[in-house]
């Protein structure tokens, strides 16, 4: 069953949709989303629209430079990125949706501090 949800940053200026039919999130132990608390939702392309605030949005890249780290220029808060692993997807913050949704999804741990050894248990998601 196709839930959907909306969610955005802390001051309102970028807000999103997605569609999500498994309610499965990943918990990574990498240095960015340990300090970020990021919870992750990839979601395809044509699951995800951008309501508004692109031209609120910037971009941080570090190591390979194939993760586009997206967040908001007013609060700084990381609602959604294009994560190295499905680039070709979004990645978004479970923690940046509206609402207590937290209970609705199964958090995964996943092994970020040896990414390289352990990225393949995350692609096939």
């Amino acid at each position: 069953m196709t839930k959907v949800y909306e969610g955005g940053c802390h001051c309102g200026a970028v807000r999103f949709r997605v569609e999500m039919d498994d309610l499965k999130a990943i918990d990574c132990n990498c240095s960015i989303c340990t300090k970020k608390g990021f919870l992750h939702l990839i979601v395809p392309p044509e699951r995800f629209t951008l309501l508004k605030g692109q031209d609120a949005l910037t971009t941080y890249q570090f190591n390979t430079g194939v993760a586009k780290h997206l967040f908001c220029k007013t609060c700084g808060i990381h609602p959604f990125y294009r994560p190295r692993s499905h680039p070709d997807c979004y990645d978004v913050n479970l923690r940046c949706l509206d609402g207590d949704v937290l209970a609705e999804f199964a958090i995964e741990p996943f092994d970020g501090k040896h990414w390289e050894e352990n990225v393949a248990k995350i692609q096939n998601t």
